[in-house]
Formats: structure tokens, sequence, C-alpha cells
């Protein structure tokens, strides 16, 4: 499979070649702070998949072993991390890729600390873009 990506502001860019592993919505609580999003898409590869093509991430050590990636100018999360637990292994923040379409999540992770609202978030009223004025 080849994916590309980017982060918000276009200074960083990356290309992935190879099979994922999985794909993971991910609820524990240091995704959703470093995101500030009530779940956080992963996407795994095996870490030669995937090639900064374009600027250079900047590394954030969130805790013993885990390494964030991101971009310093405009702070999109981009990469993901971990030699202890998860060697050769990069997970992707899989809305920064170009067409996230192509790579359906496949399962949630770490939703023993899942904001509650969030179990039922799919049930809420849906608008195209912005609701109507109250």
């Amino acid at each position: 499979m080849k994916l590309k990506g980017q982060c918000h502001c276009g200074t960083i860019s990356y290309e992935i070649d190879g099979t994922p592993i999985g794909h993971a919505l991910c609820h524990c609580s240091d995704c959703r702070r470093h995101a500030g999003a009530p779940m956080v898409g992963w996407a795994m590869f095996p870490a030669e998949a995937v090639k900064t093509v374009q600027g250079r991430p900047k590394i954030y050590n969130s805790s013993e072993h885990g390494r964030r990636h991101f971009c310093e100018r405009c702070g999109t999360g981009l990469f993901y991390t971990n030699d202890e637990a998860l060697p050769r292994i990069i997970d992707v923040q899989s809305a920064t890729l170009d067409e996230p379409d192509l790579l359906p999540a496949e399962f949630h992770t770490q939703v023993a600390e899942r904001i509650v609202w969030a179990e039922k978030a799919h049930e809420l009223p849906v608008f195209d873009r912005y609701p109507p004025p109250p």
C-alpha cells in the first residue's frame, strides 16, 4: 500500500510504502491530551515503511519509552514510536493522511480510559457542515 500525508501547514510530508499492521482509534488519556481530541486514529506500520520526504519532525519524549513526533511549526502530531513496547514499529496519526478514507479504522483501543460520552458519540445528530442557528 502506498500512502502520503502531511502536517497541517505542509512543512512536513511523509510517504508510506508497506502493509499496515493495524489501525486503531485510541482512547488513552495520553493520546487525548497530546491531540486535544476525544480519540486519536493510529495506523501501525513497520518502521521502514514510513519515510519523511520533506521537513523533520520534532520529537517529544512523552513517557519513559514513548516518543511523539510532531511539526514544530504548526503542532500537528504525526508519529508515535516506543522501542520498548512496539519495536521496529511506527504509529502514524491516520487523520494526517492525504486520503484517510483509504485506510479505515479496524478497532478501538484503550477504552478503559475512554471519555464516557465518547462511547455513544455516533448517536449524536449529524450535519453536513454547521448546525442551524438556535
